[in-house]
């Protein structure tokens, strides 16, 4: 299982979370992910997709260990990073992240891939 995570800020449009993820998507994701109350801004990608999305209650990306540490999304959000504890905690336990998070050229969108072994 590979899941796509993303982070974005409100102003973040469908082309921003195309590019952060054209930048970080090095091999086919099986679903993407985001904070639960910012699924609907994930909804136009992933139909271009063709990808389903999953819902990541804060609960569950505060206690992701993330290999980036930003003190702005620790303020906000509780956690280093969203796209890449999205991206955990969709892939399931004993998912890991394949790099840290892409930022997308206009700065307002995050995008981050963690792969689970299905055969464990």
């Amino acid at each position: 299982m590979i899941v796509a995570g993303f982070g974005f800020r409100t102003e973040a449009t469908v082309e921003s979370l195309h590019d952060a993820f054209d930048l970080a998507a090095t091999i086919q994701p099986d679903a993407l992910a985001t904070l639960a109350d910012k699924v609907h801004k994930l909804s136009g990608l992933a139909q271009a997709l063709g990808l389903p999305v999953v819902a990541v209650s804060a609960e569950s990306a505060a206690a992701q260990n993330t290999l980036t540490h930003s003190q702005a999304s620790y303020n906000v959000r509780n956690t280093g990073s969203v796209a890449e504890a999205c991206a955990l905690a969709a892939a399931g336990p004993g998912a890991k992240l394949l790099a840290n998070r892409i930022v997308s050229g206009d700065r307002l969108a995050t995008c981050a891939l963690a792969v689970r072994d299905d055969r464990e």
